[in-house]
């Protein structure tokens, strides 16, 4: 084999490695979990918060919450029974998905919540609102904690 025809040879065998290398990297990023993080608030600006949204074998959506420093739905202004996340779906609908309770750990005064569930939807936002009822279908008007489109 000459140089130019050896060159031509490695090339060749580059050029699959690096395919099958990129196809397995996007497989395993879209089967990864996304983690975004909730936008300060301006009603309880000290709650901090994350949502990690990871699709399982079935298609399904598994949603986590974890937050910080929410407080009491009692204590806002006015005063409130629950805090209740909604998702929004790529189809542009909204979807009550639960309910969030807070708790005060016993060592700790910072105000903690987390919130687990899996949906057949296709979550691109995530909103909590602070609500009288559980069983309401639409959100109220004021959004305490959200996160951007993803």
């Amino acid at each position: 084999m000459t140089q130019s025809n050896t060159n031509f040879h490695v090339q060749n065998l580059r050029f699959p490695r690096i395919f099958s290398m990129a196809i397995f990297s996007l497989i395993l990023i879209s089967s990864c979990t996304q983690k975004i993080s909730f936008l300060t608030s301006s009603v309880v600006p000290a709650a901090r918060g994350t949502v990690k949204v990871k699709m399982d074998d079935n298609k399904n959506h598994t949603i986590q919450i974890a937050l910080v420093n929410l407080a009491e739905p009692e204590r806002l202004s006015p005063p409130k029974k629950m805090y209740m996340v909604w998702m929004e779906t790529d189809q542009g609908e909204t979807k009550n998905i639960g309910r969030i309770m807070t708790d005060s750990g016993t060592f700790s005064k910072t105000l903690k919540a987390d919130f687990k569930t899996v949906t057949s939807f296709t979550p691109v936002k995530i909103f909590i609102t602070a609500e009288e009822d559980a069983n309401i279908q639409s959100p109220g008007w004021e959004v305490i904690l959200t996160t951007a489109k993803f």
